[in-house]
């Protein structure tokens, strides 16, 4: 069933587990994170985002998401993940996505605040709920993910969602978007500090790569949804490889790689705790 973030992420807060967020750029891919979800009767967000749509580009992926998710038996979300331009999120809005997130944090932080704030006053007029970010993710391969002082600060979240009013926070504790060359130093002390002065489910970006200890550690300590995409990637370069050692056929390849995401996500549903919850 399609649902939005508020529709699984309260009680996912209030419950003290995440729903992942599986980003999705072929109907491969997003057959194996809903058959997971269903086959654990665990919440899940599926979605696309602004940097993935040259891989799968909106009218080709979105169509499937969305039906995929209204005749899921579990509640699903779509969601669109960094969204980088006014242009580009109203196009989600208006091909059905329940939840968007718009991504303004590598600008000025006003102008973040404002374009954000009258992205959610649109998003909310659709029924659908919106995602923000203040302070800075970063990028494993440049591996400025380390810069503290880019990090979210509890007062910079108090101030955000009071002037934005968004349903989710994506906050900088450490984590980076890619594949990590080294391991993350993630700040849960601030992760703590943020969670006490605000009550907005929080969200962690750059999933892929952490330890299952950092999950768990984030989790527990205020997180409630959890973005993964690199180790679907990763996953499904596995089955194909393997299926082309064993000279497999191309179909035999094909639900190797989707055996190999499924496997992927259903450790990441285990290990945020959301199995059992839909």
């Amino acid at each position: 069933m399609l649902v939005n973030l508020n529709d699984v992420l309260k009680k996912a807060q209030k419950e003290h587990y995440a729903v992942g967020l599986f980003n999705t750029t072929d109907t491969d891919m997003l057959e194996a994170a809903i058959t997971a979800a269903e086959e654990l009767r665990s919440p899940i967000i599926i979605g696309t985002a602004e940097v993935l749509l040259p891989y799968g580009e909106f009218d080709l992926i979105a169509p499937s998401i969305l039906a995929n998710a209204k005749k899921a038996s579990v509640p699903v979300v779509v969601h669109y993940d960094h969204g980088l331009t006014f242009e580009r999120c109203m196009q989600a809005l208006k091909m059905g996505f329940s939840s968007i997130m718009f991504d303004g944090s590598a600008g000025d932080e006003a102008q973040n605040m404002a374009d954000t704030a009258e992205i959610v006053k649109i998003a909310h007029a659709f029924g659908a709920t919106v995602e923000g970010e203040i302070g800075h993710v970063g990028e494993a391969a440049t591996r400025d993910n380390a810069t503290t002082d880019l990090y979210t600060t509890p007062e910079e979240a108090e101030s955000f969602l009071a002037k934005t009013s968004v349903d989710a926070l994506a906050v900088a504790i450490g984590t980076a978007h890619g594949a990590y060359k080294e391991k993350p130093r993630l700040d849960i002390e601030r992760l703590k500090a943020i969670r006490a002065r605000v009550d907005t489910p929080l969200v962690l970006h750059g999933g892929s790569g952490l330890s299952d200890d950092d999950f768990r550690n984030t989790v527990k300590d205020g997180i409630a949804k959890v973005n993964i995409f690199t180790d679907l990637c990763m996953a499904a370069n596995e089955g194909m490889a393997e299926g082309l050692a064993k000279n497999l056929s191309y179909n035999e390849i094909r639900n190797l790689k989707v055996e190999k995401i499924k496997d992927a996500v259903k450790t990441k549903i285990k290990l945020f705790g959301s199995e059992n919850k839909a």
